[in-house]
């Protein structure tokens, strides 16, 4: 099962409301099931540099279904996904991706957020996945 274009436009809408509240400009992007762009919005003003990551932080998010920080931490030094970020064509594992999933528990996608702090990008990005 994929994420629909409403659902995940109702995703985006909610994270920019967020940032907006927090007082960030951010890139936002949401992923289907098969890591496929769905939708994207750079809100005025957010960082052009942020618009690859915001997208790579969903994709990550959805390739190894777990938020991106949780695989940043796994990736650490002596960690035991130590340089994973060089595979799949470059990974972001900071905080900021997080799997979307249905009722039903299944992920149908995920979000990547970025253009603030990482505590910032995770705030928003989860923001955007409690709407749903």
């Amino acid at each position: 099962m994929n994420i629909s274009l409403a659902q995940a436009e109702k995703i985006i809408a909610a994270a920019q409301q967020k940032s907006a509240a927090i007082g960030t400009k951010m890139n936002i992007a949401v992923v289907d099931a098969g890591a496929n762009l769905v939708a994207f919005a750079r809100m005025d003003g957010a960082w052009l540099g942020s618009l690859d990551i915001s997208i790579k932080k969903a994709k990550t998010a959805r390739f190894f279904d777990m938020n991106t920080g949780v695989i940043g931490e796994l990736s650490q030094p002596g960690g035991s996904l130590y340089n994973i970020e060089h595979s799949n064509s470059g990974l972001i594992t900071f905080p900021g991706g997080i799997p979307i999933k249905n009722a039903a528990g299944e992920i149908i996608g995920a979000i990547g957020v970025s253009g603030s702090s990482v505590e910032n990008d995770h705030t928003v990005a989860e923001a955007g996945v409690l709407a749903l």
